[in-house]
C-alpha cells in the first residue's frame, strides 16, 4: 500500500457514455480488478466538459475507498481468510522461534491454556477481521460470570490483542489495527490482588517442619529469594560455590533451559554464611548432579515441592500458600534492613528501574556484597542439618582363632 501514490483514473467513451475506469483491491482476489463507473452521457442532457469529467472522475474513485488504506486492508484480510484459531496458532509457533525476545515454554504454556479453554471455543471460528470490541465484550462478560479473576480477565483480553495485532502485511503494518476500548468492554479492574507472604517465625517454623531435600530447599528460597525454577536448575559444584549461589539456568516441567526467565536473571547470591553450611552439610560428598534431585538423579519437580509445602504449612497451622511467597519474604526482609535498592533488585534478579542503576555497580562490589549479606542475615533460624553417612565403614573380620600382635604401645 505504500508504494501506491493515487490515481486519477482513465476516462474513456463507451457508446453514449463517459466512464472512469480505474484499480481496485477486491475481497478473495490476490490481483485488483479494474472497475469502470459511468460519469455521464456523451451528448445531449448532462454532458460535461473534459475537466469537468476528469474532476468528477476522481470525486468517483475517492467515493469508493479504492486508495484508502482502511479499503486495502478490509480486501486483504477477506482474501487471507484467517480465522482467529488460525491466527492464535502460528502467533504461538512465532512468538517461540523468533529471534527478538523469544517467549518461555512456561508463558507459552498459560497462553495456550487460555485459548483451549476460554478464546478457541467462543472467538476460534470468526475471521479475524471480525475480532473487535463487540464480539470481546461478550465473551469478557461469559468469564466474569463464570467468576474468573480481573487478573485472569485481563491477561486473556491481552492475549486476544496479541493474536489480532500479530497479523501484518508485507511491509510489518498490522492489517486489521484496533482501538480497543476497556470502557466498552468492561474490563474489570484488578485491585486487591493475593501476594502472600510469610513472616520470620512462620519461615523458621516451616524449616523447621521440613525434612531432607525440602528443608534445604525452603531455607535456600527464603535465604536467596530464588524463583523455584531457578533453585530446581542449581548444579552441585556447577553452581554452589562456596558461599555463592550462581544462577545461570532454569527449570521448567522437567526440562532444563540454558537461560533465566529475563537476562536480569543471571545473577550471583550471596549466602548468609549459615545457610551456605546447611548447604554443605546437605550436599555431602557429592561433587555432580542437580542439588536437589530424585534418587533417579533427575531434578525435582515443582509441583513435589509445593506438596510438600502445603504440607509443612498444615502442620504448622498455616493457610496453603505458593512457593513464591519465600521470594516476597526475601524481598521484604531485605527492604527493612534498608539494602541499596540496586543490590536488592539484582539479588531477586530484577532489571534496573532507572537510569541510574545502571551506572551503580554495587552488584560488582562483591565484598560489598559480602558485608551486606552479612549484616542483614536470614531474618529465620536454621534447624540442624542431618547428615547421612554415604557408605558405612566396613570393619575386616577377624577369625576366632587368629593370634593379633598388639604393638608395644598397647
Amino acid at each position: 500500500m505504500s508504494r501506491r501514490s493515487g490515481q486519477s483514473g482513465y476516462i474513456e467513451q463507451k457508446g453514449n457514455a463517459y466512464y472512469v475506469r480505474f484499480w481496485i483491491d477486491v475481497p478473495g482476489q490476490e490481483k485488483r480488478a479494474h472497475k469502470s463507473i459511468r460519469i455521464c452521457p456523451a451528448n445531449g442532457p448532462g454532458r460535461l466538459t473534459k475537466p469537468e469529467r476528469e474532476r468528477k472522475g476522481r470525486e468517483i474513485i475517492a467515493a469508493s475507498g479504492a486508495d484508502t488504506e482502511e479499503h486495502f486492508n478490509r480486501a486483504q484480510a477477506a482474501t487471507l481468510g484467517s480465522t482467529f484459531q488460525q491466527q492464535a496458532e502460528w502467533w504461538l509457533n512465532h512468538v517461540q522461534a523468533r529471534k527478538r525476545r523469544p517467549v518461555k515454554p512456561r508463558t507459552v504454556a498459560s497462553w495456550q491454556v487460555a485459548l483451549d479453554k476460554w478464546l478457541n471455543p467462543n472467538l476460534g471460528d470468526l475471521p479475524l477481521a471480525s475480532v473487535n470490541n463487540l464480539p470481546v465484550r461478550g465473551l469478557v462478560e461469559k468469564m466474569a460470570a463464570a467468576g474468573l479473576a480481573p487478573k485472569s480477565i485481563q491477561n486473556y483480553v491481552q492475549v486476544i490483542k496479541m493474536v489480532v495485532g500479530s497479523a501484518v502485511n508485507e511491509n510489518g503494518e498490522e492489517i486489521y489495527p484496533r482501538k480497543w476500548n476497556h470502557e466498552f468492554l468492561d474490563l474489570p479492574v484488578v485491585k486487591d490482588q493475593q501476594t502472600p507472604t510469610f513472616t520470620s517465625q512462620e519461615v523458621t517454623a516451616i524449616v523447621a517442619a521440613s525434612e531432607g531435600r525440602y528443608r534445604a530447599l525452603f531455607a535456600l528460597l527464603a535465604g536467596t529469594g530464588l524463583r523455584i525454577g531457578e533453585a530446581l536448575a542449581l548444579e552441585v559444584g556447577k553452581h554452589l560455590q562456596g558461599d555463592t549461589v550462581k544462577v545461570k539456568q532454569n527449570v521448567w516441567n522437567g526440562r532444563v533451559s540454558p537461560s533465566t526467565k529475563t537476562a536480569s536473571g543471571i545473577r550471583d547470591i550471596d549466602l548468609d554464611l549459615n545457610l551456605a553450611a546447611m548447604l554443605r552439610s546437605f550436599v555431602g560428598i557429592r561433587t555432580e548432579g542437580f542439588l536437589f534431585q530424585s534418587r533417579s538423579g533427575h531434578n525435582i519437580d515443582a509441583s513435589e515441592a509445593l506438596r510438600h509445602l502445603h504440607s509443612a504449612l498444615d502442620s504448622v497451622g498455616l493457610r496453603k500458600c505458593g512457593l513464591h511467597a519465600f521470594r516476597r519474604y526475601r524481598t521484604t526482609w531485605l527492604r527493612k534492613n534498608r539494602v541499596p535498592e540496586d543490590l536488592i533488585r539484582y539479588w531477586i534478579g530484577h532489571a534496573d528501574r532507572t537510569v541510574t542503576d545502571g551506572y551503580s555497580k554495587v552488584k560488582e562490589d562483591r565484598e560489598f556484597r559480602r558485608e551486606v549479606c552479612a549484616q542483614v542475615g536470614l531474618g529465620f533460624a536454621l534447624p540442624t542439618m542431618e547428615v547421612r553417612a554415604e557408605s558405612p565403614v566396613v570393619v575386616p573380620s577377624v577369625p576366632k582363632n587368629a593370634v593379633v600382635e598388639c604393638p608395644v604401645s598397647c
